[in-house]
């Protein structure tokens, strides 16, 4: 027998050799080999901020509505657009556009000086721990199913006045920018 035979023959198990513990650990009974499962898409309520295209947890979303009028709230800060009447419960209205470093300054939507809101606009009312809020968005594009390999965390870049970002998203050539509802409504 040649080296190149002997190594051979010791790299390769034999008839004889006991590799009940290879046949375990290939089988993945010791809860390191994971079968390959499917992936479960999670749905995501698209919309579009300016010229961006952001996304929140379907789940996170209570309802979508027009523009109601909004009442004014002196002194607010400054991503408190105002207050609506949602069937009779008072809810705020925020601009996360703020936040997002998409705006200088809010939109003067409500109180006397405010105009109408362009026909695109929608308010998402979002389930939040302190209770329902509203976003002001540009307008809605839809449900999106994204896969957990098709969504990447924040990355590093995004961090302070940008935190409410959760990750971004791509479907195809599209791009969503995935937002934390809780971060992206905290003071």
């Amino acid at each position: 027998m040649s080296r190149f035979e002997a190594l051979l023959d010791a790299f390769f198990y034999r008839p004889d050799e006991d590799v009940s513990g290879l046949l375990d650990f290939a089988a993945g009974s010791d809860g390191l080999a994971q079968p390959l499962l499917e992936e479960e898409p999670v749905e995501y309520l698209a919309f579009r901020l300016e010229s961006e295209c952001y996304a929140v947890p379907i789940l996170a979303v209570r309802e979508i509505c027009k523009v109601p009028l909004l009442t004014e709230i002196p002194r607010a800060e400054p991503q408190l657009l105002g207050v609506m009447n949602l069937r009779g419960e008072l809810l705020p209205v925020y601009d996360v556009k703020l936040r997002l470093r998409l705006a200088d300054a809010p939109p003067v939507v409500a109180g006397p000086d405010a105009g109408l809101p362009p026909r695109a606009a929608r308010i998402l009312v979002l389930k939040t721990e302190d209770g329902p809020a509203g976003v002001w968005v540009d307008s809605v594009a839809g449900v999106v199913r994204l896969k957990p390999s098709m969504v990447e965390l924040s990355p590093a870049g995004l961090r302070g006045d940008r935190d409410c970002v959760a990750g971004l998203g791509r479907k195809g050539s599209q791009l969503y920018i995935l937002l934390d509802p809780e971060q992206a409504l905290a003071p």
